[in-house]
Formats: structure tokens, sequence, C-alpha cells
């Protein structure tokens, strides 16, 4: 049985104090462009919103920050919205723009061909700045739907000017505490061309602008066979690595639970961010939820979810770094490999449950959430009013 033992000062220290942060979009409904299924108890407005995600980080004691939308998370008060989650024990994250649901950006936002959409973009990411000066946020999240149906149906290049251009604009408004991380996306909405596709061309957008714009990885982001841990790698050795959007895929940007798919591949992906050192608070590293619970509870579906960070991460952590170095040095393929196998195939639950018990939290978080009765609570209690989703 795995204890706490087999963890140095350092190693257990670091799993301690290791954070995710939540999207406030997981705890409405969602679902496919087939169906969207509702459930009692889903909250109406971003202070519900909150609310559970707090239950999150109560059980797990990992999860003190909130990821807002906007405009969805939009309130007349940002800061009474703050104080709401400080008095529940949690702060406001990142802030995620929204330029791809206004009719204006059927075409793109930023790369739009029309300069004055363009420019209502910029304002936008300019508004969200102002937001993040309310609520404490320092990183401003981009994901931009922009990119083309057809071939011909607009200069490639072109866009990639005026994208650069507009992200300029943004960047130039920063506070000097605050970062612009920079997502892609292989596809999706657009079928011919991404205008933000890959790493590298977040990164080339990155790098343009300066040391307060990195790079955003989500997993689920990628081509298939995609070796997204060299990915990791890469950007953090030249320090570009701003956040982590976690999730899990089977066939494209499913953004299950992370882990779900492939827990092997978030092993390997963990071992890469133990190794470099990245899972230091100062790190500048922000390790993040993206994910739509679109059959299963949304509460349930996050805890699970920080729980199977928890676990690569512990396993990560297990891994024997001077045994895998000597037997890489020496050119032992099987010995290398069976290092890492060794600290993956560890069953760290027994683990986890002891440093979870040494901070005064319940060991198994799942049971001890289903047990609390709030789902029941708040099913009675939130009656009346819309039911937030996707998009609101």
């Amino acid at each position: 049985m795995t204890d706490l033992s087999q963890l140095d000062d350092r190693a257990r220290t670091l799993l301690t104090e290791q954070t995710i942060e939540l999207p406030s979009w997981a705890f409405g409904n969602s679902g496919t462009r087939f169906k969207v299924f509702g459930s009692p108890g889903t909250p109406r407005d971003p202070f519900e919103k909150i609310a559970d995600a707090a239950q999150v980080n109560a059980f797990t004691g990992a999860a003190p920050r909130v990821s807002l939308h906007i405009p969805w998370d939009r309130v007349d008060d940002m800061s009474e919205l703050t104080r709401h989650a400080k008095e529940l024990d949690v702060a406001i994250g990142a802030i995620n723009s929204n330029v791809f649901q206004d009719d204006d950006y059927k075409l793109g936002s930023l790369c739009n061909p029309d300069p004055s959409v363009r420019a209502k973009a910029v304002a936008h990411h300019i508004a969200c700045l102002d937001v993040m000066r309310e609520t404490g946020s320092t990183d401003l999240k981009i994901w931009l739907a922009d990119g083309l149906n057809y071939p011909g149906q607009d200069d490639l290049r072109a866009r990639q000017e005026r994208l650069a251009e507009g992200l300029a604009q943004i960047y130039a408004a920063l506070d000097p505490e605050m970062r612009i991380i920079l997502e892609y996306k292989f596809f999706e909405p657009a079928f011919y061309s991404t205008d933000i596709p890959d790493w590298g061309t977040s990164l080339l957008h990155c790098m343009a602008l300066g040391d307060q714009a990195m790079v955003v990885l989500d997993t689920g982001h990628h081509a298939p066979g995609t070796n997204i841990e060299f990915i990791v790698a890469q950007l953090l050795r030249i320090g570009r690595l701003g956040a982590f959007d976690f999730n899990s895929r089977f066939y494209a940007d499913d953004d299950l639970m992370v882990g779900a798919a492939d827990p092997f591949q978030l092993f390997r992906i963990m071992h890469e961010i133990v190794r470099a050192g990245a899972l230091a608070a100062d790190s500048g590293v922000n390790f993040m939820l993206d994910q739509c619970h679109n059959i299963e509870d949304k509460i349930p579906g996050q805890i699970r979810s920080v729980m199977n960070v928890q676990e690569a991460t512990a396993k990560a952590l297990l891994v024997d770094a001077d045994a895998l170095r000597a037997a890489q040095t020496a050119g032992d393929v099987l010995a290398a490999n069976a290092v890492l196998m060794d600290a993956y195939n560890t069953d760290v639950r027994p683990l986890l449950a002891q440093l979870r018990e040494e901070k005064g939290l319940a060991p198994d978080p799942m049971r001890a959430f289903l047990e609390s009765g709030y789902l029941a609570r708040i099913a009675d209690e939130r009656v009346g009013g819309a039911q937030a989703g996707w998009g609101a």
C-alpha cells in the first residue's frame, strides 16, 4: 500500500499545495447540437454557479478559483460577485472572452474582413480587462472561433495580419500584472481553416506580443495521435506555457472529464510538468478544467476531474527521477520505460486519502459530497427562473 512516506518533503508539499481552477460554465446545462439536457438545481445566475464551484473546493481542498466567461457571467456589479466568491472561500480566476456568439462575428472576430467588426471584438476584450480589474483577475484567456469554411473565402495571410494587429491593441491595454493567455484549436467550428489551429501559431503571436502573452494548451484541441506531452515539454522549455485546459476526448474536442479517455496520457503530461518544476505555485502555469458535463451531474463531474488530476500528479511525483536518468543515460530502453510504468501502476488513492485527512477533509471527496445532501437542497431551492447553460 502506498503511503506518504514514499514522497519526499518537496513532493508532498507540491501535492498538498496543488490547485486546479474550475470553469463557471461547467455548472450550467450543456449538451450537443442535438440536445441539451436539463437537471434539477442547475444554477440560474453566476452567483449560483460560484456557489456550486465552492462545493468542489470545500470537498477537495484543491479548487480555490473559478474562471468566468464574459458576457455569460457578467452581472451589474462584478465587485459584488467577487465578494460573494470570497465569502465562499474561492476567488475569481481567468476571464474568458466571448467573440463567437454575436451575429456580427459570423465571418470572424479579430480576423474579420470588416474593420468595424474587428474594432468591436477589440473593444470587448478591453471591456474584459475592466472586469479583471474589478475581480482581481490577472489572466485574459482568449479563444477565437475565427476560421474559414471554403477555400478562397478570405485571404489566409491577411487574416493573420488582422489577428496580429488586434492582439497588439489588446496587449497594449494590459496592466503590468496582467497576461494574455492565447488558446488554439485544431478545428471547429470552421471546416476549412482555423486562424489559430495549433500551438505554433499561438506561440508565434505570443512571442510577437511580448512577455505578458502565453500559450494555453487544451488537451482536447489536437489532431488524433498528437504527442501532447512533447508540446508541454517544448512550451515549458521556452517559458511560454501559461495555462492548461484539462479535459478528455475520444474523437475530437469532447470536453469529457479529464483522464476519462486516456489516463496514461494525463500521467505522461504531469510527468513533464513535474520534471520541469512547473507544479510550483510560482511557475506561472495555471491548471484549469474546461469541460461540459452533458449527461452527468455537474458538481460530481468536477470533483471527479479534480481527483483525476490529483491522482495523475501523485503518480508523476512518485517517478524515481534518479533511476530514470540512469536508465536513459545507459540507453536501457526497457528499464527507463519500467520506471515510468512502476509509478503509473501505483495505486495512489490511499496516499491522497491520507493527505486529505491531514488537511481536515474527508478522505473520499465524492462520497462526502453525495452524502452532504447539497444536490437535493439546491433542487428544492432553485425553482423558477431560467437555468444557466452553455451560452448563458
